[in-house]
């Protein structure tokens, strides 16, 4: 790349009058599909290595889907990476959001442009009075999909912050590589989304895909695609996780990022702690955001008083969204418990039944809380003066309604918007 000041530009950049597509709205159920390879894959360290070695691998085809890009070394680094598959052939669509990289520069996202990456922006919009109107409604996926053959699938963006060299603000996430039967549904799904045709599904196999959760006797490497959109998806993700959480015999861990759900699902909580389950909650002790932690604080007593453990991480901001029950089943994902993830943005996890993976899960979460978090208990969990716990008490309460209510109020239409710079000009046009 050059070394000349780059120019930065938002949204507004994306053409005006493009073909209008509306992705996250696809009528799809995925099954449980068996023989999978799995891999837990923990912050960028184990994330960046593997998932740019399969993209330079890459043989004919490269699906991108993610939340933020920044233009630092690991965004640098992707830029190159796509821009070599490109070069050399393999088809390769990138869909980035319009809010999470809506600060990329016009240099950056030209270069892509031009070396023929297929460049989507999700719902992009231009900056009124210098600040972003597009707040809501998030492409918050982060999926990568290689020939069709290796998906990866998590929490984790391309960005220099979930690196432990960051500092003290690094993140700590997950993903998962997968290999075999369950990547033609990942695959399946990214094309859908990105606006390209994608085979069709029998009615046979839209039958077998509506199955029970604990339908199978063998429970290694079966893994299942669930996603949240605006459409007929909008509470799948909630309704996995209160599932299982009502199925749950022996332990329950969650560690996710930003904790705020809705009414029914802290009931499953508290109620598998009531029977005797063993349930423990990892969350953020260092946010990223404040709100995050204040938010998350306000269901304490709540879950605490019916036998919860709550650990809050304070090495460094938590951005995981993974979670198990007993010694089988876990997930990872994008999808955090809050009322964004479950009532707003598009999201996606895999469900994971592989028991080796779900002991290599626990074993990292179960460092995380004992080596690097504090555990709060009912008498001394944190409260704050009377005005703090009577506004906490507001906002709980309508909060906790808020992803019910959220599909009440008026959705504008996502867009995916190609891109294309026009050589001499400082404007783009639709391809």
């Amino acid at each position: 790349m050059s070394s000349a000041p780059m120019e930065k530009t938002t949204v507004d950049h994306v053409p005006t009058n493009p073909p209008v597509r509306e992705p996250g709205v696809v009528d799809v159920e995925y099954g449980w599909q068996g023989k999978n390879r799995v891999e837990l894959l923990e912050n960028g360290e184990e994330y960046f290595p593997r998932v740019f070695e399969a993209m330079r691998q890459a043989k004919s085809e490269i699906l991108l889907e993610t939340f933020i890009v920044f233009e630092d070394k690991v965004g640098e680094e992707l830029q190159h990476v796509l821009i070599d598959a490109a070069q050399r052939g393999v088809r390769v669509t990138a869909s980035l959001d319009g809010f999470g990289c809506g600060e990329l520069s016009t240099d950056y996202l030209t270069a892509l442009s031009e070396a023929g990456v297929h460049l989507q922006i999700f719902d992009p919009a231009p900056k009124r009075l210098g600040i972003r109107t597009n707040w809501f409604r998030r492409l918050h996926r982060k999926i990568v999909v290689v020939d069709g053959t290796i998906a990866f699938i998590g929490g984790i963006n391309f960005s220099a912050d979930h690196l432990a060299d960051f500092g003290p603000e690094a993140k700590q996430d997950y993903s998962v590589e997968v290999q075999g039967p369950a990547v033609t549904d990942i695959h399946h799904f990214a094309l859908l989304q990105s606006g390209r045709p994608a085979r069709a599904k029998y009615w046979w196999q839209r039958r077998r895909q509506r199955r029970s959760e604990l339908a199978f006797n063998d429970h290694d490497g079966q893994v299942r695609l669930v996603y949240r959109d605006n459409g007929d998806h909008q509470t799948d993700i909630e309704e996995v996780y209160r599932h299982v959480l009502r199925s749950a015999q022996r332990r329950v861990v969650i560690a996710n990022a930003y904790f705020f759900p809705g009414y029914r699902l802290l009931r499953e909580i508290r109620n598998a702690a009531r029977r005797g389950v063993e349930v423990r909650l990892i969350l953020q002790g260092q946010p990223d955001m404040r709100v995050a932690k204040l938010a998350a604080r306000m269901t304490y007593d709540y879950l605490l008083k019916s036998g919860v453990q709550i650990h809050e991480y304070c090495e460094r901001p938590l951005h995981g969204k993974v979670a198990l029950v007993d010694e089988d089943w876990s997930t990872v994902g994008s999808s955090n418990l809050d009322p964004l993830s479950l009532a707003m943005n598009l999201e996606a996890n895999v469900l994971i039944r592989d028991r080796a993976f779900n002991r290599d899960l626990f074993e990292r979460l179960e460092r995380l809380s004992d080596n690097h978090c504090k555990a709060m208990c009912a008498d001394t969990s944190p409260r704050g003066r009377v005005w703090h716990m009577t506004v906490g008490f507001l906002v709980f309460h309508f909060l906790r309604h808020f992803p019910a209510w959220a599909g009440w109020l008026p959705a504008h239409k996502p867009r995916l918007k190609p891109f294309t710079h026009l050589a001499g000009g400082d404007h783009h046009e639709p391809r």
